[in-house]
């Protein structure tokens, strides 16, 4: 489990403000179930979605988009799993291949979290934010994510990485507003997803 607790550059968990912010958030909670269900809805209803709320700046490391309160689902999973491991729960990193417009081409991955839960062991949640059509809960030991695989290239990788997957950090950093973003987002096909071990 320690690969899922580490600090990095992406997951700063030790920035002062992430300390706090999940000190506060764990406060009225003993359990690492409650702390986070408390950290996911917190980021979830919190942290404004880049695209819904046509936000900038683009985030990607986790203390930025405490911040700034906006992100990507991306970068939303990368504050996530830096409130849970600061909370010493372990936080990994999750993705799907979802079409763009529910219709087929273009694709893109979605990001999201998987969380150590005692009772259960890893448990998936989707902190992208609700809207309509979108309606992503932490019930456990179910899973009710934001999206469900509708169509054939799309998919959802069963990988749970302990850092975010590369090229999603190098479309964030090299994008600075939400709408360049919307136009660039990051995909993989369903064979270099094979390659890079994601299934």
């Amino acid at each position: 489990m320690k690969e899922y607790l580490k600090v990095s550059e992406v997951i700063d968990w030790q920035h002062p403000e992430i300390m706090e912010r999940a000190k506060q958030i764990a406060l009225r909670f003993d359990t690492p179930t409650a702390i986070s269900q408390a950290c996911f809805e917190w980021v979830r209803d919190e942290i404004c979605h880049s695209c819904d709320y046509q936000m900038n700046p683009v985030t990607w490391r986790a203390s930025d988009v405490l911040q700034y309160k906006t992100g990507y689902c991306f970068a939303k999973s990368h504050l996530l799993a830096a409130l849970l491991r600061a909370n010493q729960i372990p936080a990994g990193f999750c993705y799907q291949r979802l079409s763009i417009d529910d219709k087929g081409a273009p694709y893109s991955l979605h990001g999201f979290n998987a969380i150590y839960l005692p009772d259960i062991g890893w448990y998936r949640v989707d902190a992208r934010g609700n809207k309509a059509g979108v309606n992503a809960q932490f019930t456990p030991p179910q899973e009710q994510l934001a999206y469900k695989i509708q169509l054939p290239e799309e998919a959802d990788f069963p990988a749970i990485l302990a850092e975010p997957f590369p090229i999603v950090v190098q479309a964030l950093q090299a994008k600075s507003t939400w709408d360049e973003m919307l136009r660039n987002l990051p995909d993989i096909s369903l064979e270099c997803a094979q390659i890079y071990s994601l299934v």
